[in-house]
């Protein structure tokens, strides 16, 4: 079996009383020198395990379709977490490629249909804190008409994620309603999992929905901490479906299997490596390692 294995998806922990957020462990820094190979990874896993603690995948978490079997949705705000970290033309306006929109649907789909409140809620680059008004680091701007399209419903666009604009917002929403709150990382705070963030971004909403696959390894505000000011949360219908192949992926495995792991972050991607080493026949470093 050859499987290409995203290593951010494999550092998922479970958090929260629902076991529908996620919490990844955090390592000290370390060299991301592209000399470094799979023995010194591992020696360098080792000496920094201690500081490493992520907890198991919670595998029977409360997905979408649980969440509306539990609660009655009609007339809730819920707040989905979201990855709307698309890439746009030269004109900074135009977006290239839709497919993480795309995948968002069915769950925003689904949530509409059962007659609830959606708030999305996404970060956009890296603006580490700053407002930006345009580009890659920029406003949500440019999502707005291809999500309409793809939603097939009106969306109301916010200049921020927490306050009184964004209260007042999403204090109006009606049946079945769109509403898009500003880039997370405009806060400081978002990447720190900062409580009081959390807070404001949990008033907003009865129910809090995580969809955003590429994002749930990490520990910020609009991922994690915002789980503890909700009634309940929930996994999309692309975490939900992610983490299922994953899990068959990694526990029952067709061999031989290969793991690809790429990327830049080596601090990441060590403790994964480990976890591969008595899974895998081989094991292909590559990207930014």
């Amino acid at each position: 079996m050859f499987t290409s294995l995203s290593t951010r998806f494999l550092s998922r922990a479970a958090a929260g009383s629902s076991g529908a957020a996620f919490r990844a462990g955090r390592l000290s820094s370390l060299s991301s020198s592209s000399s470094l190979h799979l023995s010194s990874l591992q020696q360098q896993f080792r000496l920094q395990r201690a500081s490493f603690h992520a907890s198991a995948i919670c595998w029977e978490k409360l997905n979408v379709e649980g969440l509306a079997k539990k609660v009655n949705l009609e007339g809730k705000n819920v707040l989905v977490r979201v990855d709307l970290n698309v890439p746009l033309a030269k004109d900074e306006m135009t977006v290239t490629d839709d497919t993480r929109l795309r995948a968002i649907v069915p769950t925003a789909k689904f949530l509409l249909d059962h007659g609830a409140n959606v708030i999305l809620m996404s970060h956009f680059g890296r603006p580490k804190g700053e407002i930006i008004e345009t580009g890659k680091n920029g406003r949500l701007n440019p999502v707005v008409k291809p999500l309409e399209e793809l939603l097939g419903t009106s969306i109301t666009k916010v200049d921020s994620t927490i306050g009184p604009e964004a209260e007042e917002a999403a204090s109006k929403l009606g049946k079945g309603e769109v509403l898009l709150l500003e880039n997370t990382r405009f806060y400081k705070g978002e990447t720190k999992n900062d409580m009081e963030l959390a807070e404001g971004m949990g008033k907003l909403a009865d129910y809090f929905v995580m969809d955003a696959f590429g994002t749930a390894h990490r520990a910020h505000s609009s991922t994690a901490g915002v789980t503890q000011f909700v009634k309940e949360s929930a996994a999309g219908f692309l975490l939900d479906k992610e983490l299922k192949y994953l899990q068959g992926a990694v526990d029952n495995p067709k061999r031989p299997m290969m793991a690809i792991v790429g990327g830049a972050k080596v601090s990441t991607k060590i403790p994964v490596i480990e976890s591969l080493l008595d899974k895998c026949d081989k094991i292909l470093i590559g990207g930014g390692m």
